[in-house]
């Protein structure tokens, strides 16, 4: 009965520890330094069709951040647009409805971002690496460690009368500790513990119970806030980071399905104009047909006329080919569900149109690429992310020298309950002192603070690097642009001038003063330069999405909010 009863009130006590340290730990509220940082959200964009209206890149770089949701704002001059539930569907959705469903290029950009797999993989990058922010965190989470046992000692001993004798001593023990460490370098660590021993030899029975505190501080090593939260702002900044990277690479998936559904619209212009050339050349060979048999041109004047009727089919072989090419590659980049490409078919109803858009200046473009380039951003991260591991580095070449105190009560007493008592009187342990510890040479230390050095001044070539790349690219981009539109105008005109020649090519042979031979050139002349003509609309309005990317624009322009859509801001958080 004495050791069952002895045995309860340790473990009473333990009890009441792990209780209060839980309701300590589960009540208590989240720390200044609790990272909460934003989850990577599905990209959305409008569905709404309609032809692009001009924006400039001072308003581009003025556009906010957000989750990444669809806007229905214009980027000039409109305000961030809300987000729609996670489960709304765009009108970009094939529904019930059955029939062809016609998808504007604003509608196919949806679908990319909401069905493309590669986008799915790289948005999750930003959640996972928030995932180490809270592991590194979790170092200064209380820590709770609870021991209870029981120990049996069997000896012999000389008794006063020179008899040797046996007997045994059971001794039981319980201890509860809480510890925990701030990011200021403190460390605190509570305990409270029980010794029952009974001895046989002598039947008493002495209970031990001691409540104890000790208090270290880091003096050089591990001390303030900048250093032992380092760790936890590098890996917010490598999700940081990552957000600039899905930002770079939606606006690439953005640039490819724009260029690809300009290919595809420049194939159905293609194949449109094949159309009509084949008919014209069909009715010249009627034509010569007719005079052939009214005596007005030899037989062998067709040949030129049948000839041209099968260079225009083979031409619209060739197109209709690349159509359905560039078809399929931009079904590639939508993604939509297997059931729904069979139980609806795609027309993409977007035609080429050249767009009204008034650029600024070309260092206007470059001071955008300067702010919102998702690589240059993530490379101003990253940058960051070298400079907080300098400094943590720099602080492990110091010696570790530690101020602890200890100071702790104990009582004595025959039961549990008395030696809990017997606090009350003046008996206490205090120790008061320093700790060194510094390892000869620091081999470590210093090799890690070398490569922390060396990272960052690779960091720092890599952003100038990326910054000249950067208005390399846009004054690339820019002068594309502008040729492209020239050209257009340039191809209108020589377009419309063989469209006249054509038409005083067949009037004349109507009234028998030109070949057939003459038409056909004149026929195949005019489709040449619709052709180029569409191709240059298509090159125009490829080469204003490529500009939009390089600067970093694309997404603002388009109507998307999305992560890292503010530019990096390369001065270090404040502890």
């Amino acid at each position: 009965m004495r050791d069952w009863s002895k045995q309860r009130g340790v473990g009473w006590l333990l009890v009441c520890l792990v209780t209060a340290a839980s309701g300590c730990m589960l009540g208590g509220p989240a720390g200044p330094d609790t990272y909460t940082g934003p989850k990577a959200r599905s990209v959305k964009a409008p569905a709404s069709g309609g032809t692009e209206k001009a924006a400039s890149p001072k308003a581009a770089a003025r556009s906010g951040r957000g989750s990444a949701k669809p806007a229905a704002h214009a980027a000039k001059g409109s305000p961030t647009p809300k987000a729609l539930p996670a489960d709304e569907r765009s009108p970009a959705s094939p529904g019930p409805v059955k029939g062809p469903l016609a998808i504007s290029v604003n509608q196919a950009i949806v679908m990319a971002l909401e069905n493309n797999p590669e986008l799915a993989v790289e948005r999750l990058e930003p959640e996972i690496l928030a995932t180490y922010a809270q592991e590194e965190q979790a170092i200064f989470d209380p820590l709770l460690t609870a021991v209870l046992g029981h120990e049996r000692f069997r000896a012999q001993d000389l008794s006063s009368g020179g008899v040797w004798f046996r007997y045994n001593t059971d001794s039981v023990v319980g201890e509860a500790t809480l510890s925990k460490l701030f990011p200021t370098g403190t460390t605190v660590e509570l305990g409270a513990s029980s010794w029952v021993e009974d001895a046989s030899r002598d039947g008493q029975q002495l209970i031990e119970s001691r409540l104890g505190m000790t208090v270290t501080q880091a003096l050089l090593r591990g001390a303030g806030t900048r250093v032992n939260l380092a760790r936890v702002r590098e890996a917010r900044l490598d999700a940081l980071a990552s957000k600039y990277e899905v930002r770079g690479f939606a606006e690439m998936v953005i640039a490819l399905v724009e260029q690809t559904y300009w290919d595809y619209a420049l194939g159905r212009r293609q194949i449109d104009i094949y159309n009509r050339s084949i008919a014209l050349a069909e009715q010249l060979l009627e034509d010569c047909k007719g005079k052939v048999r009214a005596g007005a041109m030899p037989t062998s004047a067709l040949a030129a006329a049948e000839s041209e009727v099968a260079l225009r089919r083979q031409d619209m072989v060739d197109a209709r080919s690349n159509t359905a090419k560039a078809k399929a590659l931009l079904l590639g980049f939508l993604s939509p569900p297997r059931a729904q490409r069979k139980r609806r078919d795609l027309q993409f109803v977007d035609g080429l149109v050249v767009p009204h858009v008034q650029l600024d200046d070309v260092e206007s473009h470059v001071r955008v690429a300067l702010r919102m380039r998702p690589d240059l951003n993530q490379a101003r991260v990253l940058a960051q992310r070298e400079e907080l591991q300098v400094m943590r580095t720099r602080n492990g070449l110091l010696p570790r020298l530690d101020l602890f105190m200890t100071l702790g009560k104990t009582g004595y007493a025959e039961t549990f309950g008395g030696s809990w008592k017997r606090f009350a009187r003046d008996r206490y342990d205090l120790l008061v002192g320093l700790s060194v510890e510094y390892p000869f040479g620091n081999h470590e230390a210093r090799a890690q603070h070398k490569r922390a050095v060396l990272g960052r001044r690779q960091a720092e070539h890599a952003i100038e690097n990326l910054e000249q790349l950067a208005e390399v690219d846009v004054q690339t981009a820019y002068i594309e642009v502008i040729c492209t539109k020239e050209k257009v105008a340039a191809v209108a005109t020589t377009r419309r001038l063989d469209e006249e020649k054509l038409r005083i090519e067949t009037e004349t042979f109507r009234l028998g003063q030109a070949s057939s031979f003459q038409v056909a050139r004149a026929q195949r002349d005019l489709a040449r330069r619709q052709i180029a003509e569409a191709e240059a609309i298509a090159e125009h309005l490829k080469a204003l999405v490529e500009l939009y990317r390089l600067e970093g624009s694309l997404l603002e322009r388009r109507g998307i909010s999305a992560p890292g859509g503010e530019p990096a801001d390369l001065r270090l958080p404040k502890p």
